[in-house]
């Protein structure tokens, strides 16, 4: 298969296109720099320009597009709300107008953002009940019924907590703040799963492999938690002797987007459509660890997740 990766700078971009060099697909990559030193085979494209997404496509005419890019600075997003629905949504429609033309599947990512945050019970891949909370999640939301009104052969993912080694993500921000701090302050009431990209590429990349479309939800296994239980697993695989102290979200109060408290999702249709679940996150933070040899901690503190003391 001829398969085109959009966002392939980025931190789950990187890793699909890792992936798919593992397996007897040409891959494309593609993103807004004009050039790339990590990708053979790239083109750069922005998604917003329809004229330049169609021509891209009817050239190459892939087989399949793994669409990773969008905008996902949470905060950021409330004060760009038409720069973040260019891409995210009018972005989107491009592709998947272009990707019917073609007839190419589409893999498309989304998140838990979709929906409010209420209750205590897993979100399932069928739930309807969408109240996303802020700008991005309402961008996601779209970016989503953009693929469905344009195409039957899709893929939507959901996943939540994202982190990898190609990119700034939580761990990276929890680890810098440990080093740098005696205590850190740590939000216990917004309750996920994380998600490392590299598990997430290899399940896109055999979910694409298929004819299984459809809405699935994707996260590492090993129990739902709280940003406060996951910096805790993290100093500890860390070998970190930082102070954790658990606060609200309420507490917390410095986020300027309004986030859900549950973001829990419900992965059980991955093992039902056959598809093998995520390693459990414990599991996939010591690989992280491993990978990056615990140095690679650079960026800014993300003011949603954690302060410092």
């Amino acid at each position: 298969m001829l398969i085109f990766v959009t966002g392939a700078a980025g931190q789950l971009g990187f890793d699909v296109m890792r992936e798919l060099a593992r397996r007897p697909h040409t891959a494309v990559a593609s993103d807004l720099a004009e050039r790339s030193a990590e990708h053979e085979n790239y083109i750069p494209l922005d998604i917003t320009d329809a004229g330049a997404v169609e021509r891209a496509l009817t050239e190459l005419r892939p087989d399949a597009v793994i669409h990773c890019a969008a905008w996902t600075a949470v905060d950021a997003a409330e004060d760009n709300q038409a720069a973040v629905r260019r891409i995210n949504v009018d972005g989107t429609a491009n592709l998947a107008r272009s990707c019917r033309r073609v007839g190419a599947k589409v893999v498309y990512i989304s998140t838990d953002y979709v929906f409010d945050g209420g209750g205590t019970e897993p979100w399932r891949p069928d739930c309807a009940d969408f109240a996303p909370l802020n700008v991005y999640g309402k961008s996601k939301l779209d970016g989503e019924r953009a693929v469905t009104a344009e195409l039957e052969r899709f893929f939507i993912v959901r996943t939540s907590w994202v982190f990898g080694a190609h990119g700034n993500n939580f761990v990276k921000t929890a680890l810098r703040a440990g080093r740098t701090h005696d205590s850190v302050r740590m939000v216990n009431d917004q309750i996920g799963a994380p998600t490392y990209t590299p598990d997430l590429a290899h399940l896109l990349c055999d979910m694409v492999e298929t004819d299984k479309y459809g809405i699935y939800h994707a996260t590492n296994e090993g129990g739902h938690i709280s940003w406060y239980d996951f910096t805790c697993e993290i100093y500890r695989q860390a070998g970190l002797s930082t102070e954790e102290i658990p606060v609200t979200t309420e507490e917390y109060g410095l986020s300027k987007a309004k986030r859900p408290l549950n973001s829990r999702l419900d992965t059980r249709k991955l093992s039902e459509s056959g598809f093998t679940p995520l390693p459990p996150w414990q599991d996939a933070l010591g690989r992280y660890l491993r990978e990056t040899k615990e140095v690679n901690i650079h960026g800014s503190v993300d003011q949603h997740h954690c302060s410092c003391l």
